[in-house]
């Protein structure tokens, strides 16, 4: 793993940096961290400054005190923008990282020139109670009663991937599991879950294209269609043989997707 650049201010947050160009930001998921782009980053760098950041309290970034309110990480984002001296950024988001950028345009739309939103959703008042109670409770509860995360990465990982992904994508899942900050990520969760709703995404601007894989599980393509008619008609691509990581299952097609959004 290359040493990241650390962008400044509490909590200081981890980028890998790649290219020159206009900026664009990538962000992953509520499990994640910023090696999950590490097959994307270099197909865009030849005509981008790509940024992949740790959020705060993921990976190489600080863990900060007190609780979290899940627009800490829309100023965080503000934060990156600000200090590359950014008025508009490319924003690139995984499931969490789709809402955050999701939200960003709700809240500062004059600050997003597309979104790219992979296998996300926009809140959780789109899933039953049961799936909410699901989702927390197989990622929060072993660690309340005392495991690691390394102790619930593998059933995590492969809940998360297609049936058919290859092992070194799935490894490449668990490690970043494994290697999740306990109560950071259990921050993280109260605060996603806490969000019921982003707010009424029919607002949203920005140009948007929707990605997910055609097996994801925990967002289905239904969600996806859903979020897509609330845009306007937003382009939608399902990715067939792919689960909820479709930029690791499916980079080479991912990167062409997001090669032609970014610079249309």
């Amino acid at each position: 793993m290359q040493t990241p650049y650390l962008v400044p201010g509490t909590p200081r947050l981890a980028c890998d940096l790649a290219g020159h160009g206009p900026l664009a930001l990538f962000m992953h998921g509520i499990g994640g961290n910023r090696t999950n782009w590490r097959a994307n980053l270099p197909a865009f760098a030849p005509h981008f400054a790509c940024a992949a950041w740790d959020a705060r309290g993921y990976g190489a970034s600080d863990d900060y005190d007190g609780e979290l309110a899940f627009d800490d990480f829309v100023a965080d984002l503000l934060r990156v923008l600000d200090h590359f001296g950014v008025a508009r950024a490319h924003l690139v988001g995984l499931s969490m990282g789709g809402r955050i950028a999701m939200r960003c345009a709700l809240l500062h739309p004059e600050r997003v020139a597309t979104l790219t939103l992979l296998d996300t959703h926009e809140g959780f008042e789109a899933f039953t109670p049961q799936q909410r109670r699901d989702f927390v409770d197989s990622r929060r509860a072993p660690l309340l009663a005392g495991k690691e995360p390394i102790d619930i990465a593998e059933p995590v990982a492969r809940s998360l991937v297609s049936p058919n992904a290859r092992p070194e994508h799935l490894q490449q899942l668990v490690d970043s599991i494994a290697a999740l900050h306990k109560l950071s990520y259990i921050k993280s969760l109260q605060a996603t879950v806490a969000q019921v709703s982003l707010g009424d995404i029919r607002q949203i601007r920005a140009p948007a294209h929707f990605v997910v894989g055609g097996e994801d599980r925990l967002t289905p393509v239904a969600m996806h269609r859903e979020m897509a008619a609330k845009l306007g008609g937003a382009p939608l691509t399902v990715l067939p043989g792919a689960g909820h990581m479709v930029m690791m299952e499916k980079a080479g097609e991912v990167n062409a997707l997001l090669r032609k959004q970014l610079s249309a």
